[in-house]
């Protein structure tokens, strides 16, 4: 019989700025401080993207 205690560190997470796909149908989005364009279009749909917040795990 074996036992095995995994215990995971949290993950951080932080208030982090992201550009949210406006199309319904589409779930695409993208952190801020990665898109090369200061007013990007989806990658997915190609449609407008607006900003918004989400908690999200913290990047190195």
């Amino acid at each position: 019989m074996a036992y095995n205690n995994r215990k995971k560190e949290p993950v951080e997470e932080v208030d982090t700025t992201v550009w949210s796909c406006v199309n319904d149908s589409c779930s695409g989005w993208m952190r801020e401080d990665y898109s090369f364009e200061t007013e990007p279009t989806c990658p997915l749909c190609h449609a407008e993207m607006a900003k918004e917040n989400r908690v999200l795990p913290k990047l190195s």
